[in-house]
């Protein structure tokens, strides 16, 4: 599981899962913005030094992705996360607090961790669930269009590959044709 993903391509925000989310489980998505995190725990990577918990009080963290209202790396790692998955998310300053830090917790230019769990998404206040239903059947439907054209592509490949079979033999047995007409003529 540890395979760290640069989420930003240039090491700002690296993600390692720590724990997988169950198949099938909801991600975050236009119709679902609204996070909640759980069991967050943030650590200065210099020293490991716990600025920030939930593990105390168990409290549910919750936000709107895009809107602005947490640092850049948790909006950036948060898409990529789905709801029951726990991961660590590592931010350099410019996706965290950057030059000026969050005094007195956080120094500037710190780098920092965070252990994360996305709990849940949720459509906006008004938003229907139905349109979120409707994404999920459009995304299903979509994956097994998917399914079906890589099926066909691979049975394409396949009699390809029977027709370059069926035309190399045809040519062995031309060439050996040939060959047994040329030793027939020399007697």
């Amino acid at each position: 599981m540890d395979d760290a993903v640069d989420l930003t391509g240039d090491g700002g925000v690296i993600k390692t899962i720590i724990r997988q989310a169950k198949a099938g489980a909801l991600a975050p998505s236009e119709d679902l913005p609204l996070v909640d995190a759980i069991h967050y725990e943030g650590t200065l990577a210099e020293n490991g030094e716990v600025f920030d918990t939930t593990h105390d009080d168990n409290t549910v963290f919750s936000f709107e992705l895009g809107k602005g209202s947490v640092i850049q790396a948790w909006d950036i790692s948060l898409r990529t996360m789905k709801v029951g998955e726990v991961a660590k998310i590592t931010c350099k300053p410019k996706y965290a607090y950057g030059s000026t830090g969050s005094p007195p917790d956080i120094p500037p230019d710190a780098t920092l961790i965070f252990e994360v769990e996305l709990v849940a998404c949720k459509p906006r206040k008004g938003s229907s669930m139905s349109s979120v239903s409707e994404e999920r059947a459009r995304l299903e439907e979509l994956k097994k269009q998917r399914e079906l054209a890589v099926a066909a592509k691979e049975e394409e490949k396949k009699r390809r590959e029977e027709a370059k079979a069926a035309a190399a033999a045809r040519m062995q047995a031309k060439l050996e044709s040939k060959k047994g007409k040329g030793k027939g003529k020399s007697k």
